[in-house]
């Protein structure tokens, strides 16, 4: 297809100094974002607003997936001191909603699952009334990763699908369609009030069947949120390439699909990721969790 980037898909440069004020914040606590390691579009927005999401666990994954820019090696050293300074940090920021996700670590005993935990309560405790969302990767479906996790109460607990269960095999190679389903139901199924929440990137060859099937499947779980963007190569060797340029207006129809299906948010364009405008899903929530109290 044509590499050439549609209008939609052209941003404005940010403003340097306020990137730069919260890169030089990362660094000074010697934290890593996903915004940065994945090379995200959005990065410059967002930061501009003072919110990043956190990725703990380092910066070097021990998974190869198709679509992903962040390094694959050997992992760092386990930080032990790591949730305190996300703490800090956020708090330092002012963040009142704060993202935490990781890099798989499959050679870890517990997968990474306990420095989630300790994040989670370290983040509780440094800033009163936080909301908390996880981005995990899938534990390889371990029950007791799973619950340390769920156990440590993230209000929020986001694990992406990625894509359609026919590409998952070629996209994300080391996980299982079927894993994420029973992940999330497995969250839901441990703790009721999580809220749950996946993500997929569209424009890898996808059909719409297909993806409405994905939608149906992670309903079918109890998936209270979704998010859906464009997938865009990181790197013209080594990634996979982009097969369409999906038109806003068709990411408008899923979009009003899925709160047809009875998602409580839906965030479907071609710059969604997974945590952008994470604060507005979790204001929704709040409010709905409200309204839920008062009818007692």
């Amino acid at each position: 297809m044509n590499s050439r980037l549609p209008e939609w898909l052209k941003k404005r440069v940010p403003s340097p100094v306020t990137v730069q004020n919260v890169e030089l914040m990362m660094r000074d606590a010697k934290l890593h974002t996903v915004c940065e390691s994945a090379r995200c579009p959005n990065l410059g927005e967002c930061w501009s607003k003072k919110t990043a999401t956190f990725m703990i666990l380092g910066d070097i994954c021990t998974r190869n997936c198709g679509f992903c820019a962040i390094k694959v090696g050997k992992p760092l050293e386990l930080d032990g001191d790591e949730p305190r300074r996300v703490a800090e940090t956020a708090k330092a920021m002012g963040l009142k909603h704060i993202v935490v996700t990781s890099v798989a670590r499959d050679e870890l005993e517990d997968e990474g699952s306990g420095q989630f935990a300790d994040t989670i309560i370290a983040l509780r405790n440094a800033i009163p009334g936080v909301i908390v969302e996880v981005l995990t990767p899938d534990f390889k479906g371990k029950g007791w990763c799973i619950r340390r996790v769920v156990e440590a109460k993230p209000d929020i607990y986001n694990h992406n699908i990625e894509t359609v269960e026919r590409l998952s095999p070629v996209v994300r190679p080391q996980a299982k369609y079927s894993r994420t389903l029973e992940l999330l139901q497995t969250v839901k199924n441990m703790d009721s009030r999580i809220y749950t929440k996946s993500g997929m990137m569209l424009g890898l060859g996808e059909t719409h069947e297909e993806i409405l099937e994905t939608l149906r499947d992670l309903r079918s779980v109890g998936v209270d949120a979704v998010t859906i963007g464009q997938y865009l190569r990181p790197t013209t060797s080594g990634h996979l390439p982009v097969e369409e340029y999906v038109h806003p207006d068709r990411f408008a129809e899923y979009a009003r699909i899925g709160e047809e299906m009875g998602f409580v948010f839906v965030a479907s364009a071609p710059f969604v990721r997974s945590s952008y405008n994470a604060q507005e899903f979790s204001e929704k929530l709040m409010s709905e969790r409200l309204a839920q109290v008062g009818a007692y």
